[in-house]
């Protein structure tokens, strides 16, 4: 059975730009990720979500998920699991491998749940 695939239009839609500054994500007091090269995501009616390049995550905190979910709008999202300081966050981030053209730009990128992490955005840079 093919999935449902639609386009984001007046009725639903989606945009994607840099984010000014820089974004430092947090799992208690270690950095899981800093970078100066995000992207916001804002979806109809949703919260903005921040999208940060998987080469500015620290890989070794990230422990690969069986979970998937799907979006229309989107494609295939997969998930990592969050291990930090012996504990794991299960589900914390999410990445689509190969998204949709409407939206590719965020590809190569993850979201983080922001109930289970810190995202400080536009964060001042030291020095």
């Amino acid at each position: 059975m093919a999935r449902e695939r639609l386009t984001p239009g007046p009725e639903h839609p989606i945009t994607v730009a840099p984010a000014d500054g820089r974004v430092v994500v947090r799992a208690g007091d270690a950095v899981v990720a800093d970078t100066v090269s995000a992207l916001i995501l804002r979806e109809a009616h949703y919260p903005p979500v921040v999208y940060l390049p998987l080469s500015d995550v620290d890989s070794s905190m990230l422990r690969e998920s069986a979970t998937t979910t799907y979006c229309p709008f989107k494609g295939e999202a997969n998930y990592y699991d969050l291990v930090v300081d012996g504990g794991v966050l299960p589900d914390a981030l999410w990445v689509y491998r190969d998204p949709y053209d409407a939206v590719a730009t965020i590809g190569g990128h993850v979201a983080f749940y922001p109930d289970r992490v810190q995202i400080d955005t536009g964060v001042a840079r030291a020095g």
